[in-house]
């Protein structure tokens, strides 16, 4: 029913017609709903509506773009006025009762969810929300957004031992946050926890239902629960990624059994060889609904440039080592002594401990776990539509980061000091021109002057550089003429240096001073201050 044309009068009431079937049934239902005009065929109703009457006609009656009653009754808390779109995101979002969101990474769905969340939290429709998100955006994201855009409810993050986690749930927050794998270690406690409306974000990671993830959340849906899932790339790598999705949110839309699934949108090729049949991206679209989606350039009103941080969490091995060479200046690892002679280099070698892979004295490299990092790479280049810049400041961790994607089948391309001008050329050219590569790993130093990369619209900067200009060049990569994207700058912080240093880059602070005084504050202080690990 998407050809009904509804006129909102005196902000009070919706004004339709719909055939007289469909008017008989809103009539039996909607108590405060009239008759203006019936003819032969249709019915023409004025319906005096609120949330729970929108909520009826897009839910129960299957009728699209239902004007909601949200624009007219909430006050849009928080630190930032909202943006159109989000306003028509958290409208969208509160009048279903399970729903996607596919608005593109950078436009600012967190704030939508929690102003839909709120508004039904002061309907009394909603009393407790539980979001489920990947690790490194639980505080920087999700946590953040609910103290700047509802600051008067109450966040609790459910990370750490089982003991804290259960003690955070537990609580009166009505907001949790908790990371996919903790919903695991917690089932009980969420289960028996009211948690009346659930939120995914990066829904991708319930793709599949033979994972045990999946299948508790199956479990912890109940008739009454809300489901909104959030991704800026559903089904992006494959058609049968979609099912898991719908199975959760819109189960009638699709077959029960994934083989099904598979067999109407892929065609097989060999034994081992499937590919998408001509009618799947409609398929796609068909299972997974309802849903909202904007992409960047949608949103006039957006920055040209967003910035966003993801918080890794240091391994226990990363973590020892790092605060060792805080309190020692001094750090032997795998049999190897490394030394730090001046503020810079000490700082420098912080930075390397924190990215995962450090010159030794003897030019050794001795590598770090760093899974969490890669990982968190590995979730931003799944939520891009478009090309990305990694910005890798040290030789070694671009070996080490190339070998991850590489074997994560994610097609890239190195520039370093190592190759030569010709090359260099032709990867920039084919970066340029051709769907492949989706991705560059950029040394800094090697490409952060005078070369032209607009295909991307994402820079990752894996660790921060030692220089103003620099990061202000590394950016400029992207940010000039040719680019037609709105664009992204994505952060990896996993140490106190790595956050201090991201907050000189970005207020253009940039001296020898400061960096001593940097130094001076991390080496001073063999307290921890501000690090998550493991």
């Amino acid at each position: 029913m998407s050809d009904i044309k509804f006129t909102v009068v005196d902000d009070t009431a919706l004004q339709f017609r719909v055939p007289n079937t469909q008017a008989d049934t809103i009539l039996t239902y909607v108590e405060k709903c009239e008759i203006l005009d019936r003819a032969d065929d249709e019915t023409e109703l004025l319906v005096y509506w609120g949330q729970q009457e929108a909520n009826f006609l897009s839910e129960s009656m299957g009728m699209e773009n239902v004007p909601s009653p949200m624009r007219r009754d909430y006050t849009w808390p928080g630190l930032y006025k909202p943006f159109d779109h989000q306003r028509t995101t958290s409208e969208f979002l509160s009048s279903r009762q399970r729903a996607f969101c596919f608005n593109e990474a950078g436009t600012g769905k967190t704030s939508s969810v929690i102003w839909a969340a709120d508004y039904l939290m002061n309907l009394g429709l909603v009393k407790r929300v539980l979001v489920i998100c990947p690790l490194t955006i639980m505080y920087s994201a999700w946590q953040a957004d609910v103290f700047k855009t509802a600051m008067h409810r109450s966040v609790g993050v459910a990370y750490g031992p089982a003991p804290k986690r259960k003690k955070i749930i537990n609580g009166e927050y009505e907001f949790i946050i908790t990371n996919y794998d903790g919903v695991n270690v917690v089932y009980e406690e969420i289960k028996n926890g009211k948690f009346d409306l659930i939120v995914i974000d990066e829904a991708n990671a319930y793709k599949s239902t033979s994972t045990q993830r999946w299948k508790l959340m199956a479990k912890l849906l109940q008739p009454h629960t809300k489901l909104w899932m959030l991704t800026g790339t559903p089904a992006s790598q494959s058609p049968v990624d979609a099912f898991g999705l719908a199975r959760l949110v819109s189960p009638d839309r699709v077959p029960k059994y994934t083989t099904a699934w598979r067999d109407k949108v892929m065609h097989q090729i060999t034994k081992f060889k499937w590919i998408p049949k001509p009618t799947s991206r409609a398929d796609v679209h068909h299972a997974l609904q309802p849903a909202i989606r904007f992409s960047k350039n949608e949103c006039l009103d957006l920055p040209p440039v967003l910035y966003q941080t993801r918080v890794i969490p240091l391994t226990p091995q990363v973590f020892k080592f790092y605060h060792k060479i805080r309190e020692e200046m001094l750090i032997n690892a795998a049999g190897e002594n490394i030394s730090a002679i001046n503020a810079a280099a000490k700082l420098s070698k912080l930075l390397q401990i924190s990215g995962g892979a450090v010159y030794s004295d003897t030019k050794e490299v001795v590598e770090f776990d760093i899974s969490p990092r890669l990982n968190a790479l590995l979730e931003v280049l799944e939520e891009r539509e478009h090309k990305t810049l990694v910005f890798v400041p040290y030789t070694h961790t671009i070996e080490l980061v190339n070998r991850f994607l590489n074997d994560k089948g994610v097609d890239n391309e190195i520039i370093n000091g190592s190759v030569s001008a010709g090359a260099r050329s032709a990867i920039v050219n084919k970066f340029q021109t051709t769907p492949s590569p989706k991705v560059l790993i950029i040394q800094p130093q090697a490409a952060s002057h005078g070369v032209t990369l607009t295909a991307a619209d994402t820079i990752v900067f894996w660790s921060p550089v030692m220089s103003v200009e620099t990061y202000l060049q590394c950016i400029a990569r992207i940010d000039r003429v040719g680019q037609k994207n709105r664009m992204t700058v994505v952060h990896l912080q996993g140490s106190d240096v790595e956050k201090r240093m991201y907050t000189m880059l970005q207020t253009k602070v940039d001296s020898h001073e400061k960096l001593v005084d940097l130094y001076k504050n991390e080496i001073g202080s063999v307290k921890d201050e501000g690090e998550i690990y493991e």
